[in-house]
């Protein structure tokens, strides 16, 4: 759930509502292929629930749950991507169009700003932690969150909150 922390403690609640708004809750059954390695992908992801397999070539890489993001790769490098994901288990995913995120990137400073640095954030703490999975960790850095990260999290979990509440409704 920490992942998602990063995106939502860095934008605004009226970023937020307009996320809402103009996403949409998709269901995977277990076995269903969200994403496909090297088909380009049309959408952003947040996963609301479920737990999904990250897979290359049918070797699972890893697993994710409440609160990743997927496809964000993509999304930055206008590229298809280089893993498949597929659900573990029935799951659900908030889904948001690169199109309309694009169009609000462009017509919105502060939220381009703000999306920025906290997928910024967010890689940053994906890498580590791949890193980590090579022996490279500090045991004081085993799962600390900076400073400034730490300052949204409460807010980040209240707006996380709001959105699977938005979805729960539909």
């Amino acid at each position: 759930m920490k992942k998602v922390l990063f995106l939502l403690g860095h934008l605004t609640d009226l970023d937020i509502e307009w996320m809402i708004q103009n996403g949409h809750k998709k269901k995977l059954k277990n076995g269903q292929q969200l994403i496909k390695k090297g088909d380009h992908i049309e959408n952003i992801y947040i996963v609301l629930s479920g737990q999904l397999a990250i897979s290359d070539n049918g070797t699972e890489i890893a697993a994710i749950g409440s609160g990743e993001i997927v496809g964000e790769m993509s999304f930055l490098e206008s590229r298809p991507p280089s893993v498949s994901v597929i659900a573990k288990e029935l799951s659900t995913v908030y889904s948001i169009s690169k199109e309309l995120m694009n169009t609000k990137l462009e017509n919105d400073i502060e939220f381009r700003a703000n999306f920025y640095y906290s997928l910024a954030l967010f890689l940053s703490d994906r890498l580590r932690k791949t890193t980590n999975q090579f022996g490279y960790e500090s045991p004081d850095e085993a799962d600390s969150i900076e400073e400034n990260v730490l300052d949204g999290v409460a807010q980040a979990g209240a707006r996380f909150n709001q959105i699977l509440h938005k979805f729960s409704e539909v």
